[in-house]
């Protein structure tokens, strides 16, 4: 199955100048850009959507069917495994990964409502996510990751709190992240082994790490996060 288009530079279709904010200031970029924080990703703003509309009426290039025709007619690559999907996301200078299968939603922040003392310090309360009621979980405390102030994060690093919603076994719980990027496939042989630097804590929950837009990107095990998730909160 293929799985790498042929690539080209949409910044110019036949003379038509295209602003592609998205690869300088957006999510392919420095990520500086003001309306991230409402639109959350490029391809909800309207000007991705309107320079994809320019795309669309554009006049083809004229190479256009013979470049498709015979990358189409070309035999198709093979993959060893089967593609995968995650959830790539920040806590604090951490970025993570999770499997999309036990996630339901990505929630705008919002206070919590506090539980008696005396529980878990993971529990930071309940959280209302439309109309219901969910435990309110600290991933970070779980995992072991050190929480960094934003002057030692440094200037540049944009925060856009968030809630994801998670549910096994209709079970549902939430934890707030510093940022979602999104979806992202990759092939299971890019992951690599867990460096030895990293604590013991760490690597219980860690599968393997993966190298994504220069970041290193620790891919969780879902099946051992979420069992640990149930022991802590009973």
């Amino acid at each position: 199955m293929k799985t790498d288009l042929p690539k080209r530079n949409l910044s110019s279709v036949n003379s038509i100048q295209l602003n592609d904010c998205w690869n300088k200031i957006g999510v392919w970029g420095n990520r500086q850009c003001g309306e991230l924080k409402k639109v959350i990703h490029c391809r909800n703003c309207i000007v991705y959507s309107s320079a994809a509309g320019q795309l669309l009426g554009a006049e083809p290039l004229p190479d256009y069917l013979e470049h498709w025709t015979t990358y189409f007619a070309s035999e198709p690559e093979v993959e060893s495994r089967q593609m995968q999907a995650a959830l790539i996301f920040r806590i604090g200078a951490e970025w993570l990964a999770l499997s999309p299968m036990n996630l339901q939603e990505i929630a705008e922040s919002r206070p919590t409502h506090s539980l008696p003392p005396g529980r878990s310090n993971i529990l930071l309360g309940l959280a209302n996510i439309d109309g219901e009621l969910l435990v309110c979980v600290a991933l970070d405390r779980l995992l072991g990751l050190e929480i960094m102030n934003l002057e030692k994060l440094g200037s540049k690093q944009v925060i856009y709190r968030r809630l994801v919603v998670a549910s096994r076994e209709g079970s549902r719980v939430v934890f707030p992240v510093d940022e979602v990027h999104g979806i992202h496939r990759f092939n299971p042989n890019e992951l690599k082994a867990v460096p030895s630097t990293i604590s013991r804590e760490k690597t219980t929950y860690i599968r393997g790490m993966l190298l994504w837009q220069n970041e290193s990107v620790s891919c969780l095990d879902d099946q051992l996060l979420f069992d640990m998730l149930d022991r802590s909160m009973t």
